[in-house]
């Protein structure tokens, strides 16, 4: 059995794995990591392999607490992959990026994929075959609405958007801001992806992150969009450095 744990800024997610299929699911705020994994490790005493993916800088004490069941990998600019990087910079690459990439890789083999993860920054990462090429970084959704709300003396903070806008011309501030941001962004999604398939055959999109349910309701390019997408690429690196 394999341990899966991808750790943010301020939430961890985990899953179980048995080969490639997920057996527990789970979410919980990363002051109770030691907690929540001793949980799981206590419930699942057959996980003898886990990956761990951490933004954040990883505390002594959650080593000592991994690697008493046996092999451990941590996610990182050394670790083998299913793939071949040819990143420029991989000591910059984020870990989530390399994540996605891999799970890509496992479910379209040799096909040219590009990976769209909507979240704090939407970034857009590129599989031609078994080569991961690069992509791009451009702002997230909520980091638009801050950056407007920061640099500008009255346009207000928008927190949430619950619904797209339909019409294209808005009739107040906030709506002139949500239409400028989400048009924008889907505007944007749709030129990459038209750009990348005037240049790639056969092209399949991934669309993942926290905004990619809401922004997908309205983007023209088809989108499949994996459940749990990011913790399965994870697995199958953890798989790959099992030989």
């Amino acid at each position: 059995m394999n341990l899966v744990i991808d750790v943010g800024n301020t939430l961890v997610k985990l899953a179980v794995f048995q080969q490639d299929k997920i057996v527990e699911l789970e979410r919980f705020l990363i002051e109770f990591f030691s907690k929540e994994i001793l949980k799981k490790i206590e419930k699942y005493p057959e996980i003898d392999h886990i990956i761990l993916s951490s933004v954040v800088e990883i505390p002594e004490n959650w080593f000592k607490l991994l690697q008493v069941k046996g092999k451990l990998v941590v996610l990182s600019d050394d670790t083998l992959l299913p793939f071949k990087n040819n990143y420029a910079s991989p000591k910059t690459l984020g870990k989530d990026r390399l994540a996605l990439v891999a799970g890509a890789k496992v479910l379209f083999p040799n096909k040219n994929v590009l990976v769209i993860d909507a979240g704090s920054c939407i970034t857009y990462d590129f599989l031609q075959g078994n080569n991961y090429e690069g992509g791009a970084i451009s702002p997230g959704m909520q980091m638009r609405f801050k950056a407007m709300h920061n640099f500008t003396a009255k346009l207000p903070l928008i927190t949430q958007v619950k619904n797209i806008p339909l019409k294209l011309t808005g009739k107040t501030t906030e709506e002139n801001m949500i239409i400028g941001v989400l048009k924008g962004i889907q505007l944007e999604i749709d030129g990459f992806i038209d750009t990348y398939k005037s240049q790639y055959k056969d092209l399949t999109v991934i669309l993942s992150g926290g905004d990619s349910e809401l922004l997908s309701r309205s983007l023209k390019n088809g989108i499949f969009a994996p459940e749990n997408f990011l913790l399965r690429g994870l697995n199958s690196i953890l798989e790959f450095n099992k030989h």
